[in-house]
């Protein structure tokens, strides 16, 4: 779930994002042992079984589950099959959950998946986009035979123009595909209008990669404006809102624009990403609300972990406490 954390909240987002980029510093990172302390805070395992594990987990405490199998630009067609493959497979066990579903999500899919199209071949060249968006279509079709719902996550602002293409495609046989928008891009409003149709279903998150001001509000301020203008926007609209966001004084809002707009607590979700505000999950939840869970898992972290620390101080603080633990 690109950008859900609330970034723009970190100082040193710029240079934790610049980071991620280097080699060097990626090697230090995945060999240093406390780093598995906070990997296993914010990803749910390495395998799907683990991903199984902790969506069964969330699935009886009264929340749903949308899993990310975390990969992203792959270059070769061979690891792009193995994505859908275990995607598929992933589904199939997802599947068999169903007796699981929390009674806030009678009426739709408490277990989603997110997949990223750069994952599944969308960099592969001038055919990437057919490539990835016939692989989006298989694990779509798998989904559909298990009652489950997908979301294409949103990436880079430069396959912005593609994957929302594809997301088209897509709904034209998959009309309850998702789209991921992230309010940061000073696109994205339009994108709200023109996505938020009947049976349509939108996840709008603040954004989390390092984009340049010519496409993005740098601002934070401004990145929160924008957010509440596009969730007026989609609530507003014919589809089903994701409210992807920690922020309280988003989630505050949430209510009000809701009820002005005609909608009910079956009328759009929360989401929120694994190992982040937990408590606040369980409150959501508790009190009716849907409430979905971002669950990533895999060994590659690396990228996923590096946007969770650039997105919130706290994040970056409980890093550098394991890094300097000796327990």
């Amino acid at each position: 779930m690109t950008g859900l954390g609330d970034a723009l909240s970190n100082p040193l987002r710029p240079v934790i994002l610049t980071a991620a980029k280097s080699d060097a510093v990626r090697r230090v990172v995945t060999a240093a042992p406390p780093t598995r302390r906070i990997v296993d805070r914010f990803v749910a395992g390495n395998t799907r079984a683990d991903a199984v594990a902790v969506a069964t987990q969330l699935l009886g405490s009264g929340r749903g589950v949308s899993v990310d199998h975390l990969g992203e630009n792959t270059l070769d067609v061979g690891q792009a099959r193995v994505i859908v493959e275990e995607y598929c497979d992933l589904l199939t066990d997802l599947g068999k959950l169903e007796e699981l579903t929390p009674e806030t999500f009678r009426g739709a899919p408490a277990v989603e998946v997110s997949v990223k199209l750069t994952a599944l071949g969308l960099s592969l060249g001038s055919d990437g986009s057919k490539i990835a968006l016939d692989h989006a279509r298989e694990i779509c079709a798998a989904a559909q035979n298990v009652g489950a719902w997908v979301s294409i996550d949103a990436e880079h602002h430069t396959v912005t123009d593609d994957t929302l293409a594809i997301v088209r495609e897509l709904r034209i046989d998959f009309p309850d595909v998702g789209a991921v928008v992230q309010a940061y891009l000073r696109r994205t409003e339009g994108d709200c209008r023109e996505l938020s149709g009947p049976r349509s279903r939108v996840r709008l998150c603040k954004g989390a990669y390092d984009e340049p001001e010519s496409v993005a509000y740098r601002d934070r301020a401004e990145v929160d404006a924008s957010y509440l203008r596009c969730l007026q926007i989609l609530m507003d609209g014919d589809g089903y809102p994701m409210v992807a966001s920690h922020d309280p004084a988003v989630v505050t809002a949430v209510d009000p624009l809701a009820a002005v707009a005609g909608r009910g607590r079956s009328d759009f979700e929360h989401q929120m990403l694994f190992g982040i505000r937990d408590v606040e999950q369980v409150r959501l939840a508790g009190a009716g609300r849907r409430v979905r869970v971002y669950v990533p898992y895999g060994s590659q972290w690396y990228g996923y972990l590096m946007r969770r620390l650039a997105e919130r101080p706290s994040n970056l603080r409980f890093f550098l406490q394991s890094l300097l633990s000796r327990d």
